[in-house]
């Protein structure tokens, strides 16, 4: 046997042994992996809640001491009452003194009561509203994968790759939902 013919006949034998490998992994991961067609990421917004707080100026009325405004309903009558005695004479001096009166009580109870409602203060508070920041999480994958010719979608949480594992006939994405550390580490 000649040199050539022996490294012929070796290399020869590589090369078969190399294809039937190829051929024999190829038709292995066939039967054990489905075809990835797309896998597209998908993401979904959270709304986190935050609190948004500013000053402002508010006006307030000051409590009230005298809420029937009787001090300006009885200084209004005793004024109008003395204004009104002095207009009238006679019997009519009595209508003027009471119709004066009245009509300053009337008054005075008015006069009182838009002073206490001018009567105010500023004070500066705080308030606050709750605000929206919205935030883009990764949500897993859409999967299309193509299994004994017919096209199927899935959902991992993980980006699957070319192909998907398949066991006992069926694709097995528990594995790629699972965390990664979580397989790392048996």
């Amino acid at each position: 046997m000649s040199k050539s013919f022996v490294v012929g006949a070796l290399a020869g034998a590589i090369v078969v042994t190399a294809g039937g490998a190829a051929a024999g992994y190829k038709m292995y991961t066939t039967a054990h992996s489905a075809t990835v067609l797309s896998a597209k990421a998908l993401t979904r917004k959270l709304r986190i809640p935050r609190q948004e707080c500013h000053d402002e100026t508010v006006t307030h009325t000051k409590p009230v001491k005298d809420r029937q405004r009787l001090l300006g309903t009885g200084l209004g009558a005793l004024v109008g009452g003395v204004l009104g005695h002095q207009v009238g004479g006679g019997s009519g001096k009595t209508l003027a003194t009471v119709a004066g009166a009245a009509a300053g009580g009337y008054a005075g109870n008015k006069i009182q009561q838009r002073t206490q409602q001018g009567d105010t203060y500023t004070s500066t508070e705080q308030r606050c509203l709750t605000a929206y920041d919205i935030k883009e999480q990764p949500a897993g994958f859409e999967v299309v994968y193509e299994y004994k010719g017919k096209q199927h979608r899935v959902h991992t949480d993980r980006d699957p790759g070319p192909a998907l594992p398949v066991k006992d006939g069926k694709v097995d994405v528990a594995s790629l939902n699972t965390p990664p550390d979580a397989t790392q580490g048996s």
